[in-house]
């Protein structure tokens, strides 16, 4: 089970990973393509016209699915803000106790904004709701995105309130800040 929940917030961290690398594709063509009708432009040439429609509303779809897609993969690897100046102050058994409400009510939030995200979605699919811009885009697509980013993190929290019921470490606590992209601490 355990080998199966960590492939599956790894695999949301790629994904999200994934949604940022297509939109620094999306903006590179569409500067590319401006400096290339300008440079036509420019020797007398018919500029081509070249650009990516609706670009900033795909842009924002792919941004909502990297935020929430990375959700999980960052809480288990600590880089959630996290404010532990009362933890610090209590002695361990309160801190303790602490950690387990703080992990239970974020599990809680996590869980209802995951079934309203869902609600959302499957409205969309209902309804055939489409996005205002040049291309109409199903929202029931980056609804979807979001809901399924969401339901890892529930996934990932409960998880963690499992360990911290059980006596163990939340994954947040225990996680190595040997990363090669945010360096040693």
């Amino acid at each position: 089970m355990r080998k199966a929940l960590n492939s599956l917030y790894k695999a949301s961290t790629v994904l999200a990973a994934c949604c940022l690398v297509v939109i620094a594709s999306l903006v590179a063509f569409q500067v590319l393509g401006r400096m290339l009708d300008g440079a036509r432009k420019m020797i007398g040439l018919e500029p081509l016209g070249l650009l990516v429609p609706s670009l900033a509303e795909i842009a924002g779809f792919l941004l909502v699915g990297a935020s929430f897609l990375a959700l999980a993969g960052t809480l288990r690897n600590g880089d959630h803000i996290r404010v532990s100046i009362l933890l610090q102050a209590v002695p361990p058994g309160a801190a303790r106790y602490l950690n387990v409400w703080a992990i239970a009510v974020a599990l809680a939030l996590a869980g209802y904004f995951t079934w309203h995200a869902g609600a959302l979605a499957y409205d969309s699919y209902l309804y055939n709701e489409v996005s205002f811009g040049i291309i109409p885009i199903p929202l029931v697509f980056p609804q979807s995105v979001m809901t399924f980013g969401l339901l890892v993190f529930t996934a990932a929290l409960l998880d963690d309130l499992v360990a911290a019921l059980t006596g163990d470490a939340p994954s947040f606590e225990t996680a190595s800040k040997d990363d090669p992209i945010e360096g040693r601490e």
